[in-house]
C-alpha cells in the first residue's frame, strides 16, 4: 500500500505541476510548441537530457544489460557522438527557425525547400516514429505502475491513467509542461539510478570487480561482444546510425527552437555527454541482476530492475523507484505527444488541407488531436509485444532517413533539390518499412557479404538508398531548381 500511495502522490503532482506551467502564459500557437522560443539554458538542457532518461533508459538499458551483456554500451556511445554532433548543427539550425518563426521539424524543411509536400512527407514520417516511440513509453508506465505497486495496479489501468494525466497537461500547457516536470524527474531519476547502480552490486557482489567476475565465471563470454548477431559490427553501425537520427526526432528537434539564444546549445554540448555517463549505473543494475533474477526471457527481459529491487527493497522505497520510473515515462511522453499533434495539425493539415488556416485554428486543432494521438497509441501498446530497445531502433530508422536532408539545407550552397529530398527521404522509408515488417538483416538479403558486414545494422541500409536517391534525383532536376534553391526566402 506504502508504494501505490507514492505512486499515486507523484503522478498527481506532474499533473499539478503540467497544468500550473501554463499560468501568466497566453497559449498561442508559438508559446504551447516551443515555449515563446524563452528557455533558458537549463530547460534546454533539461528537454535535450530527457531523451537521455525515458523508460528505454530506465528499463530498456537495464534489461538489455541484463539479457545482452556487453552491446548494451552502444547506448552510452550514441548519445555522446550526437551530442558531440549538436555542436556545430544546433546553432545554424536554430538561427533560422527564429529568423522565420518556424514551430516545427517539417516546418523547417518545407521552408528551406520552399516545398509544402516536403513539409507534409516529413511530418507523416515524424507522427510514424513517434508512435511506436509514445508506445514505447506507455509500455514502460505498464511495467513499472503494475510492478512496482506489487500488482495493485494492472499494467492496462495504468497505461489508461499515465496517458490521461499526460493528455491533461498537454492540452493545457504543452511544451511548458514537459519542461516543469523534467525538473523533478531529472532530480529523482539522477539520485534513484546514482543509489541503484551503486548498491546493488555492492550489496549482493562485495564491489563491481567481483560482480564482473562472478558474472563472467557463470556466463562466460557474456561481457563479450559475440561474433555474429550483436557484434562490434553490429555495435559501430547502430552507434552512428542512431547518433545521425538523434535529434531528427521531431520532438528533439523541436526542442531546439525553444531555446533563447545560440549558445546555449554549445553549453549543453559540453556537458550532456558527461551526464551520459549516469548511464552506466542504469547498466549496473542489469548486470547485477544477471545472477541473482536468472531467467527473465524476451519482452520479461525489461523487468530486471524491478524483479530485484522487488527482492531487495521495502515496498516504501520500491514506490520511490517506481515514482522515478513513472516520471520517465510522462516527460517524455508529453513532448512526444505536443509535437506529434503539432504535426499533425500545423503540417499535415496546414499543408494539404488548408494552407490558409490562422495559428489560433493550428492552435485548437492541435490541442484537439492531443487525445486522439493518445488514443492510438494506448491502442497500439495493448496489442504489440516487441521489447522497448526493439521498438526504439525502428523509430530510429525512420527519423535518421531526414539527417541527409537536414546536413545539406544548412550548407552555405546548397545544390540539393526539393523533388531529391522528397524521392530519397521516400524512398529510405520505404525500405525501413519492407525490412521491418520482414524482419530483415543485411545478411539475409546479401548472404554473398563477408561474415565482419553481416551484422552491420539493417537501417544503414535505408540510409545508403535515401542516400543514392537523393543525390540522382538532385542532379537530374538541377537545372530547373538552381533559381528556386538560390531564390530569396520572404
Amino acid at each position: 500500500m506504502s508504494a501505490l500511495v507514492i505512486i499515486a502522490a507523484i503522478t498527481l503532482f506532474a499533473l499539478y505541476l503540467g497544468v500550473r506551467a501554463r499560468r501568466g502564459h497566453d497559449m498561442s500557437l508559438e508559446q504551447w510548441t516551443v515555449g515563446g522560443r524563452s528557455f533558458g539554458t537549463a530547460f534546454v538542457f533539461l528537454l535535450m537530457a530527457g531523451e537521455i532518461y525515458t523508460t528505454f533508459t530506465f528499463l530498456g538499458g537495464s534489461g538489455f544489460a541484463y539479457g545482452k551483456g556487453a552491446p548494451v554500451y552502444y547506448i552510452l556511445a550514441y548519445g555522446t557522438l550526437a551530442y558531440i554532433l549538436s555542436y556545430w548543427m544546433l546553432p545554424p539550425i536554430w538561427r533560422y527557425a527564429k529568423n522565420h518563426h518556424l514551430v516545427s521539424q517539417p516546418h523547417f524543411f518545407a521552408r528551406k525547400y520552399e516545398s509544402p509536400a516536403l513539409g507534409t512527407l516529413v511530418a507523416l514520417v515524424g507522427v510514424a516514429a513517434l508512435i511506436p516511440y509514445l508506445v514505447l513509453q506507455l509500455k514502460g508506465l505498464g511495467i513499472i505502475v503494475a510492478t512496482a505497486s506489487y500488482g495493485a495496479i494492472s499494467s492496462t489501468a495504468a497505461i489508461w491513467i499515465g496517458a490521461a494525466v499526460v493528455t491533461a497537461y498537454v492540452i493545457v500547457s504543452g511544451v511548458r509542461g514537459s519542461a516543469w516536470n523534467s525538473v523533478v524527474k531529472d532530480m529523482l531519476i539522477l539520485a534513484i539510478v546514482l543509489f541503484l547502480g551503486i548498491y546493488l552490486p555492492l550489496h549482493y557482489y562485495g564491489g563491481f570487480g567481483e560482480m564482473f567476475h562472478a558474472i563472467d565465471a557463470a556466463r562466460p563470454g557474456f561481457l563479450t561482444f559475440p561474433a555474429k548477431g550483436s557484434s562490434v559490427t553490429w555495435f559501430q553501425s547502430t552507434v552512428l546510425l542512431t547518433a545521425l537520427g538523434f535529434f531528427m526526432w521531431p520532438h528533439t528537434f523541436g526542442s531546439i527552437f525553444t531555446a533563447k539564444d545560440e549558445r546555449i546549445f554549445r553549453r549543453n554540448a559540453m556537458v550532456l555527454p558527461l551526464y551520459q555517463l549516469i548511464l552506466l549505473f542504469v547498466f549496473f543494475v542489469g548486470f547485477a541482476a544477471t545472477l541473482k533474477v536468472p531467467g527473465l526471457k524476451g519482452g520479461d527481459i525489461d523487468l530486471s530492475l524491478f524483479r530485484l529491487s522487488l527482492q531487495t527493497f521495502d515496498p516504501w522505497f520500491v514506490g520511490v523507484i517506481g515514482a522515478a520510473g513513472i516520471l520517465t515515462a510522462l516527460v517524455p511522453g508529453s513532448m512526444i505527444l505536443t509535437s506529434a499533434s503539432t504535426l499533425l495539425a500545423n503540417d499535415v493539415y496546414r499543408g494539404m488541407v488548408s494552407r490558409k488556416a490562422s495559428d489560433a485554428t493550428v492552435a485548437n486543432l492541435a490541442r484537439l488531436l492531443v487525445p486522439v494521438v493518445a488514443l492510438v497509441a494506448v491502442g497500439f501498446t495493448l496489442h504489440g509485444g516487441e521489447t522497448i530497445v526493439a521498438l526504439l531502433l525502428m523509430g530510429y530508422s525512420f527519423v535518421t532517413q531526414l539527417f541527409p536532408a537536414v546536413i545539406c539545407s544548412l550548407l552555405p550552397h546548397n545544390r540539393a533539390t526539393k523533388y531529391g529530398a522528397f524521392c530519397g527521404i521516400l524512398a529510405g522509408v520505404a525500405v525501413v518499412t519492407v525490412t521491418t515488417t520482414m524482419h530483415l538483416s543485411i545478411g539475409q538479403l546479401m548472404p554473398f557479404l563477408p561474415d565482419a558486414l553481416k551484422d552491420i545494422n539493417i537501417g544503414f541500409l535505408a540510409l545508403a538508398v535515401n542516400v543514392i536517391v537523393f543525390a540522382l534525383v538532385s542532379a537530374v532536376t538541377q537545372p530547373r531548381s538552381v533559381e528556386q534553391t538560390h531564390a530569396p526566402v520572404h
